[in-house]
Order: structure tokens, then sequence, then C-alpha cells
């Protein structure tokens, strides 16, 4: 046990250790904690508290955890630098960060930014139903990708008499359809196209909303 927690930043240390003093304070009023972040933003470093209850959060929530988990921190003591507590809400465009994230956001619209275009859909960003996850992979319903603008416009191709005369003799003059040059599409379900996502070639994963 001591090797694995050596192996962690002094960050993740923080992070956790911020978490288990704040949970107990945040069960006082009906909270639990739904992500710690210990960051550095320019010169300041910020230990961002993010809590959340059914219904919602309010200012005077925050403030009452805030209040009690500032005193318990300052006697607690294993921050090194110099840092400011903010204790606030994840928000609606909430990033899903950890696995009890993902748990509780089954079924609900997800958008993923992945580090790479996606090998089918040509796309870093999907927005789609999270369906599950496990350690490797994460799923999706995901939206098909809008029609790229202008695709199909050039110079008109050719026709030759000799082309021609033989559409006639098969009874059309229509133009065969050219179908594109694509890999094995995935699975579509309710015009939705389910994707299995391997989770090391996500950026980043949080709850949708439409303003």
């Amino acid at each position: 046990m001591k090797e694995n927690h050596s192996r962690k930043s002094g960050r993740q240390q923080y992070e956790e250790r911020a978490e288990a003093i704040a949970a107990p304070i945040a069960e006082q009023f009906g909270i639990w904690i739904y992500d710690v972040e210990y960051v550095k933003e320019g010169q300041e470093y910020f230990l961002n508290v993010y809590i959340d209850k059914e219904g919602g959060v309010t200012i005077n929530d925050c403030e009452s955890v805030s209040r009690i988990l500032s005193d318990e921190l300052d006697n607690a003591d294993f921050i090194r630098d110099p840092y400011t507590l903010i204790v606030s809400s994840p928000g609606l465009g909430r990033s899903l960060t950890k696995d009890r994230h993902l748990e509780q956001s089954i079924g609900e619209e997800v958008e993923i930014h992945l580090y790479k275009p996606h090998a089918d859909l040509g796309e870093k960003d999907l927005r789609g139903e999270l369906t599950g996850f496990d350690s490797e992979r994460i799923e999706i319903l995901a939206d098909p990708p809008a029609p790229k603008k202008g695709k199909g416009k050039g110079k008109k191709k050719k026709t030759s008499t000799a082309a021609k005369e033989t559409d006639d003799a098969c009874g059309s003059s229509a133009p065969a359809e050219v179908l594109p040059d694509l890999k094995t599409e995935p699975e579509r379900e309710d015009g939705r196209i389910r994707l299995s996502l391997e989770r090391a070639a996500i950026a980043s994963v949080r709850l949708a909303f439409d303003f």
C-alpha cells in the first residue's frame, strides 16, 4: 500500500486528503462531494471543492461547507503552498472525470472530445447518450456527423457518346450512383451510432447542455 501511495503525485494526495476531510462535513447538510481539484493558475494555487445534492446546491450550501471545511483544512495543514479554497457547484456542463461521475450519468447526454478524429466519423467532438463504461472503454449512442458543406461540388464529368448510347440501350439515361468508399460503418440504433471509445483516446467527457 505504501508503494501505491508513493506513486501518486502531490496534487493527487492533496485532493484525496481534502476530499476525505470534506465528505463528512458535506454529509451534515445532505450534500455530497462531486470532485476536488488542486490546480495552479498563474502564480496562485486553488483548492476547488465541487459539491452537489438532489435539486442542486445553493450559495448558502457552499458557504456552510466552506466555513467548516476551511477551519478543518487549517487544522490539518497538509498543503505546503498558500492556496485559495473555493467551494462551488460543478455546474451544468460538469466534467466527468471519475468512474462515479460516469455511473451517475448513465442515460444522460454527454459531449466527448477526442485527441484525434474518430477513424470512422472523422470528428474529434462527439455528442450522444452515455450507455456504459468500463476501465478501458466508454460507450455512447452518438449523433451522426453533419454533412460536409460543399461536398460533391466540382467539375462535371464529361460523358462520351458511346457511354450515352450504352445507357440508352440499358433503358436508363440516369447516371449511376457513386457510393463513398467507407470503412465498415458502426452499428446504428434509432438514427444514432453506437460507439465504443477507448478511454486512452478521450481528452475530456462532460455533460451536454443546451443554452
